[in-house]
């Protein structure tokens, strides 16, 4: 798959429909992915999550509007898809500053979001190193929880709840209840969709399963994919895997033999890795064909 492209398509499919009672979850459904799987891969390829593009591209249209014509609040607010003035007029505020009725005053400062278009650029060759394992299915017990694909607050700003979730599982004792039924001393944050359109994905807190009982409140997660790239996350602190998704997504995937699967990915934390290895990223792949 050329991600490039696709997010090229998705970003056409938006701006054809700006003006339409869209979500993210259409555009995926039309380039052929997960809901999941398309927020990571456009968020990580533009810096700006879908919702946020779509909504960003709206506000900014409706502030051009406002200054070029005596339209009236209310009907801007239902024309870009809100569902009261109200509404309206507070998002129009956190994004230009100002509230609509300023903005129609001559000389009012308004912020442009333009349309994006995906180039690639050269800028001279960098190391990427990875690694092809080809690993039978195996398990895992694990602590999970649903996460929303693109959690944000009240703002429009995307929230990671997920190192929230690490820290109130080691407060909480669900390492120490893994430890019991697992065959390895390594830890796993694993990741999939719950299904193509859901708004949701399972993140799992897992270790290798040893086949004892599985614990009131676990289960056990089955990993499917046979072959898998591997990614080192190099560094002290969490920032490490974001810039190594962000590689994985601009550099690896779009000139690789290899091609994503939309599928169960984790990070893999050793117990007795390297020194400066925060943990590995694996992914799931399939040759192109």
């Amino acid at each position: 798959m050329d991600y490039f492209q696709t997010i090229q398509q998705a970003i056409q499919y938006m701006e054809d429909h700006l003006l339409e009672e869209i979500s993210y979850t259409d555009v995926a459904e039309h380039v052929y992915l997960s809901a999941f799987h398309f927020q990571r891969i456009f968020s990580l390829i533009t810096d700006v999550t879908p919702g946020e593009y779509i909504r960003n591209r709206r506000l900014s249209m409706a502030g051009q509007e406002i200054t070029l014509s005596d339209v009236k609040v209310i009907d801007l607010a239902y024309k870009y898809g809100y569902d009261s003035p109200e509404s309206f007029s507070k998002a129009f505020r956190r994004f230009h500053g100002i509230t609509p009725s300023k903005a129609k005053k001559a000389d009012a400062p308004l912020n442009s979001f333009n349309r994006l278009v995906i180039r690639i650029s050269t800028e001279g060759g960098t190391i990427m190193q990875y690694r092809i394992v080809e690993k039978e299915a195996f398990q895992l017990i694990a602590k999970v929880e649903q996460f929303e694909t693109e959690a944000v607050d009240e703002n429009g700003i995307e929230v990671n709840k997920i190192a929230g979730f690490w820290e109130d599982s080691r407060e909480s004792g669900v390492f120490t209840e893994l430890m019991q039924h697992a065959e390895t001393d390594d830890f796993y944050g694993v990741c999939a969709p719950v299904s193509k359109d859901s708004l949701y994905f399972d993140y799992g807190i897992g270790m290798v399963y040893d086949g004892s009982e599985v614990p009131e409140g676990y289960q056990v997660w089955d990993v499917t994919p046979t072959m898998w790239a591997v990614f080192s996350c190099i560094g002290d602190t969490p920032d490490s895997i974001a810039d190594t998704w962000e590689r994985i997504f601009k550099e690896f995937l779009p000139g690789s033999d290899y091609d994503m699967l939309d599928d169960t990915d984790f990070e893999l934390y050793p117990a007795d890795g390297p020194e400066n290895l925060f943990c590995e990223i694996w992914i799931p792949v399939a040759k192109k064909n």
